[in-house]
């Protein structure tokens, strides 16, 4: 029998649904005539790998570690549906940690200057301040980044034949804390857009999520995405790859600290980075050359380039 008898039959709309979960559709199987796999046989296929162990010692891992208790035995309780963004993102979420080897290097990069930038720029015909997002300036950073090291703007869409995807494209992704959920779209065609352009888009984007008005298209065929805590607080974390991404960047909150710089202590703004990577593709040295050509982008050198 051929190759090609033994192909599983689906459309390419549901092939690139399985690649963005993480799936083989070849381990499928199609409720449809002819064993034809479909959207629905792919979340029901996720969600059996998640909800049921595959075996032996899964099971038995899940008898040693099941409660044995009601969490109401020992006091008042209350149950809630889990928020129907976490149901949906969940799958995604497991496919990321159990199949990508994630890495996370930690650095900071002194902002000083391009915070004095951000707080100094002001309309042209009224003279008053324009607020400026800093994850405007991050985005443009990165972006700059990414063309340097076209390894981060990849995905692995077929890891058993060897192929890598590289994008000429720059969407980035930008992680939106909602009351359902946390959301990811896509920042189109960053590399063409000015810093007040990337502010607007962020607040409307950020709105769109929140108010559940985005597009479902949007929150797929990113470049690399940005999670930022930096409104919250925190410093370092590990962020999880937005599968099928190759990277991420955590963004922490900045900070005054004593830099030695000339002979002396001086107080500069650090602002802490927390990039994870796929180690299936990105070594740890160039991870680190990324970092600091990303502290480059956001330093002294790049301040004023970052705002055209």
């Amino acid at each position: 029998m051929s190759d090609q008898s033994n192909k599983i039959s689906a459309s390419p709309k549901v092939r690139k649904f399985a690649r963005e979960l993480g799936v083989d559709i070849n381990n499928v199987k199609g409720t449809e005539r002819s064993g034809r796999v479909v959207e629905k046989d792919l979340k029901d296929f996720v969600s059996s790998r998640i909800n049921h162990p595959q075996n032996n010692s899964q099971k038995q891992e899940e008898k040693i570690i099941k409660n044995e208790y009601q969490h109401s035995d020992f006091g008042e309780v209350e149950i809630k549906d889990i928020p129907r963004v976490k149901k949906i993102a969940a799958p995604h979420l497991v496919n990321s940690w159990t199949n990508i080897p994630h890495v996370t290097n930690h650095d900071e990069a002194d902002i000083t200057e391009m915070e004095e930038f951000r707080s100094s720029i002001k309309d042209n015909y009224t003279g008053e301040r324009i607020k400026i997002t800093p994850l405007a300036f991050i985005i443009k950073a990165l972006v700059l980044s990414l063309k340097k090291f076209p390894s981060f703007n990849s995905s692995i869409d077929d890891i058993e034949n060897g192929k890598i995807t590289f994008k000429k494209y720059f969407h980035v992704g930008i992680a939106v804390d909602t009351q359902h959920g946390l959301m990811v779209p896509k920042i189109r065609d960053a590399n063409q857009k000015d810093i007040n352009l990337l502010s607007e888009e962020l607040k409307k984007v950020s709105n769109d999520c929140r108010n559940l008005k985005i597009d479902k298209k949007e929150f797929f065929g990113g470049s690399m995405t940005i999670t930022s805590l930096g409104g919250i607080g925190g410093s370092f974390f590990t962020p999880i790859i937005n599968f099928p991404e190759v990277a991420i960047l955590g963004v922490g909150r900045s900070y005054k600290k004593q830099v030695f710089i000339d002979g002396k202590f001086v107080p500069r703004t650090m602002l802490p980075l927390s990039l994870s990577y796929d180690h299936r593709i990105i070594d740890g040295a160039e991870a680190a050359k990324f970092n600091n050509e990303l502290k480059d982008n956001l330093g002294s050198n790049f301040a004023y380039n970052l705002s055209k």
